[in-house]
């Protein structure tokens, strides 16, 4: 058996399966958010309800919910027809999680959601199921062909729930206009935490560890500057003070390649005009994002007036486990 060409078979059918998913969200899926958009403004809870596999997806989509700031509940079946549907209350909206629809410990607990008055949102395969005919809103996670080769086992199916609910998650999150610092206080453990929450002036390189230098100063002298600041590039200020661009020892090795009498010339010849740059109030966050997107190691962290007061390195965030 060719065990790879195996894998990529299962592969193959879970993504076409997905892309079908993507064929059919419409405005079902519209309609879904703007309820659960609904619920969290008018402070409501959001409960999430599933049974087995479908089970284990709702604690997933319970936990990325709450990770965005929308209370989420994750409502054991068998213990809300013994006491815990305490926690439901009006203006609340519920998400049920069935691939048949047909689960009878939740079509159990339907009559008593039903009697609070709360919208219902079912996440199932089954469009003309019990669960389907009771909804106020049906999501289709349909799929024609489940990636177990006995066409048994959850597995296509519960990828395309999976990816469904996150869908919902998301598209909520940006709905609501969530921002990173709402997201930062929220996760306060780790290193995702520490990046959301570390600010670039709390991470930056300033004071004897920037060096800073004029379009004017010699080769020789950045150098010099930056073998005294431990750094690997110089800021370089306008007479201003405002940015101007940044020379480092990469740009030093190219010109020297071509010419090893550079060392008395200007940096403003060998100098990256216009370098990326970073306002210091930013989170240490989007500097993560700023050197991966561009492929930098360095970056100039400037004031609100454009004049440079710091520098970050990959190694600075590497060393503060940001990443």
């Amino acid at each position: 058996m060719n065990y790879p060409e195996k894998a990529r078979h299962v592969i193959q059918l879970e993504i076409e399966e997905l892309q079908r998913l993507h064929a059919r969200i419409d405005g079902n899926f519209a309609h879904a958010v703007e309820k659960l958009l609904s619920c969290v403004r008018g402070k409501g809870k959001l409960i999430v309800c599933g049974v087995g596999k479908s089970g284990n997806i709702g604690r997933k989509l319970a936990a990325t919910l709450n990770s965005t700031g929308a209370t989420t509940v994750l409502l054991n079946v068998g213990d809300a027809l013994h006491g815990d549907l305490g926690v439901v209350d009006e203006g609340d909206l519920a998400i049920l999680l069935s691939y048949s629809g047909e689960t009878s410990e939740l079509l159990d607990l339907l009559p008593h959601l039903k009697r609070f008055g709360i919208p219902i949102i079912a996440v199932t395969g089954g469009q003309q199921s019990t669960l389907a005919r009771n909804a106020d809103v049906v999501l289709d996670v349909q799929v024609t062909q489940e990636a177990c080769p006995l066409n048994l086992a959850p597995t296509s199916s519960t990828t395309t729930m999976l990816v469904l609910c996150d869908a919902l998650a998301m598209t909520l999150l940006e709905a609501r206009g969530v921002r990173a610092e709402d997201f930062a206080r929220l996760h306060p453990g780790g290193s995702l935490g520490r990046a959301l929450l570390t600010r670039v002036s709390d991470v930056m390189r300033s004071g004897g560890q920037l060096a800073i230098i004029t379009p004017e100063t010699l080769v020789r002298e950045a150098l010099q500057a930056m073998t005294k600041a431990r750094s690997g590039a110089a800021v370089v200020a306008n007479a201003d003070g405002t940015l101007a661009g940044v020379f480092t020892h990469g740009d030093f090795v190219r010109a020297f390649q071509k010419d090893h009498r550079i060392a008395e010339s200007a940096v403003r010849e060998f100098m990256t005009q216009r370098p990326i740059s970073i306002q210091a109030g930013k989170l240490a966050a989007e500097v993560l994002a700023t050197l991966q997107n561009n492929r930098v190691d360095d970056i100039v962290v400037v004031d609100d007036d454009g004049r440079p007061v710091g520098m970050v390195d990959t190694q600075d965030l590497t060393r503060l486990r940001l990443i």
